[in-house]
């Protein structure tokens, strides 16, 4: 057995398990076992019907824009337009962060600064227009527009610092295996 294969042999045993578990309490009528896998269902349905038509997008926009034009509007010497545009890119995100770091990776391929695919991925997680009006609905457009007006400046000011911090250590990406 190989090193990789000895490495995923726990995973495997987690995942058995996990059916095991969920065969035994649709056989036995256990409820919280039974709400768990209908909760499973659901999500990973949802996520099935999200993420192919995200990838395909994702795939397109690899092929299709220029990475002069990313340098431009993302990089380093975008200014505030960068953190502008990632806010507004992944407030019309659909998908959350499944989608948002496959985006934020293919972004970083193409020249986005780091600081910039922070606030991109920071916006991503609170600030998506179908999120922001599930919970002005719930919760009320002052509740709203009190936490976007709060959390977006903190994302974009957090973003800064992490992106300079690793500007200075030269930290670059590694290609995954």
């Amino acid at each position: 057995m190989n090193k990789k294969q000895r490495k995923s042999l726990p995973q495997l045993m987690v995942i058995a398990c996990y059916l095991v578990f969920l065969g035994i309490s649709f056989i036995s009528g256990f409820e919280p076992g039974k709400k768990i896998g209908v909760n499973f269902y659901t999500f990973a349905s949802n996520m099935l019907s999200i993420l192919p038509c995200a990838f395909l997008l994702i795939a397109l926009f690899d092929v299709w824009v220029k990475p002069e034009t990313i340098e431009k509007y993302f990089g380093a010497e975008s200014g505030l337009k960068g953190y502008l545009g990632a806010i507004l890119l992944a407030g019309t995100a659909v998908g959350g962060l499944y989608v948002a770091l496959p985006a934020a990776y293919s972004l970083q391929k193409k020249g986005a600064h780091f600081s910039v695919l922070f606030t991109y991925l920071g916006a991503s997680a609170i600030c998506r227009i179908p999120m922001a009006t599930y919970e002005a609905s719930f919760l009320g457009l002052k509740f709203t527009a009190i936490r976007l007006i709060v959390s977006l400046p903190l994302v974009v000011l957090t973003s800064m610092l992490l992106g300079k911090y690793l500007t200075r250590t030269h930290y670059t990406m590694q290609e995954s295996a």
